[in-house]
């Protein structure tokens, strides 16, 4: 059979199941031990430093060892959005068969947007847990593709000693792929090109871009309707998507991974691995940086992920506001894809100034537009500044029942963890 005569062969085609939905329903209000390790399980100088340049992030703080040991927190520390890079899986009970998550075999998924609240810093050495659980699940039908499925989840971040580092929701949208692909909607969509002036203008941004950092910015000094300023993201290519998972993100659930590793991922997860023009298996996930697979599905291009927006959402936030500052809350919505070659311009501005609790609040509202004029991106954000009269910041306090679940779960993962080592040690 020749490689063409493959790839005309259609592909299975997977909708939703009704009591799939029905499932997901069910579980809302559930939390379950994380058991699937991120790409990384610790935070080091090297990983903090690497998350953030892969985003496009030099701000020394997260980047620079010695320099975070003469800021406030007393050494580097990570960026707002690491807890998509690090985290260690937790040894739980088994999960009743009732209470496991629906599978959506064959189902596409991607970010709509995400609510993130910090609570405290990710230092050199920490170690990074998580419990997860469904807030809401709705059923729509979708212009791009047809019946889809809106999920709510709620995932908690904690370190080794049970404090809760951020609690994050994120809005997923799950479609049947084969309905994507009859929709019509992205058909006038063009690829972007560019001329070297073109080039230049994007270049006078990132020239005039600047980092905060010691230059402390406190509440008192900053107006209602001030500018952050302006970002450039872009234009993005497939190196900016390579160097993205360099820094960690993209590799949970779904663990995608190269030769034996790869086939044996095939057997775990078989409805994944799609074939490519050639007739090769390989992961769905590639809709990110193969555009000849994007297209195949409805789609002008390959696209970002929205974790990475959320990242460059969160990476304008922390050059403005400098060092001493803390990031509590960012809410943001993915309205419009990211294709390669897209360039976003990000702008912003304080829209409130609020004490609560003896804390200075600004409110921020901001955002990521394409060359297209789109904008893509919006976002909302709350930041703890110094204040010349009431001191330092002092951080948020987390949610005292997630740090009592959280410590619940670490003690049950100690206790199986003993039990492992005492199994293996009987065995040998």
């Amino acid at each position: 059979m020749t490689t063409s005569e493959k790839t005309e062969k259609p592909s299975e085609i997977y909708t939703f199941r009704d009591e799939d939905i029905a499932r997901a329903r069910d579980l809302v209000g559930v939390y379950h031990a994380m058991t699937q390790r991120e790409q990384y399980t610790r935070a080091s100088p090297d990983i903090m430093r690497n998350f953030a340049r892969s985003y496009g992030d030099d701000n020394p703080l997260f980047t620079d060892e010695e320099y975070g040991a003469a800021t406030r927190w007393g050494g580097q520390i990570a960026p707002p959005m690491v807890n998509i890079a690090v985290r260690k899986e937790l040894l739980a009970d088994p999960v009743p068969r009732e209470q496991r998550r629906p599978s959506f075999r064959g189902i596409h998924v991607f970010v709509s947007g995400t609510t993130t609240h910090w609570y405290r810093p990710v230092l050199d050495g920490d170690t990074l847990y998580g419990f997860h659980g469904t807030e809401k699940v709705e059923e729509k039908q979708s212009e791009f593709a047809g019946r889809s499925l809106i999920i709510t989840g709620l995932q908690v971040q904690f370190n080794q000693r049970a404090e809760v580092v951020q609690t994050q929701r994120v809005i997923t949208i799950h479609t049947e792929r084969h309905e994507s692909k009859k929709r019509k909607k992205y058909d006038s969509i063009e690829p972007a090109s560019y001329t070297p002036d073109d080039i230049a203008r994007i270049d006078e941004i990132y020239a005039q871009e600047q980092v905060r950092g010691t230059n402390t910015r406190y509440w008192e000094d900053v107006e209602v309707g001030e500018s952050l300023g302006t970002m450039a993201k872009g234009p993005l290519t497939t190196t900016d998507m390579v160097v993205f998972h360099s820094g960690g993100y993209g590799f949970a659930p779904y663990t995608p991974c190269a030769s034996r590793l790869a086939y044996k991922n095939r057997q775990r997860i078989a409805p994944f691995y799609i074939p490519n023009e050639q007739g090769v298996p390989d992961v769905a996930q590639r809709i990110h940086w193969d555009s000849s697979y994007a297209r195949s599905i409805g789609l002008p291009a390959a696209y970002d992920y929205g974790m990475m927006r959320d990242c460059w959402l969160s990476h304008y936030l922390t050059d403005w506001m400098g060092d001493d500052a803390w990031l509590e809350s960012m809410s943001s919505q993915m309205r419009k894809f990211n294709y390669l070659g897209d360039t976003h311009t990000f702008t912003g501005e304080v829209v409130g100034k609020r004490t609560e609790g003896g804390r200075h609040l600004v409110d921020v509202e901001l955002r990521g537009t394409s060359q297209r004029g789109e904008v893509t991106c919006p976002a909302t954000a709350t930041i703890a500044l110094p204040s010349r009269v009431g001191g330092a910041v002092a951080l948020p306090a987390a949610p005292a029942e997630f740090e009592q679940l959280a410590a619940r779960m670490l003690e049950r993962d100690a206790e199986l963890r003993r039990e492992r080592r005492a199994g293996n040690g009987a065995a040998s």
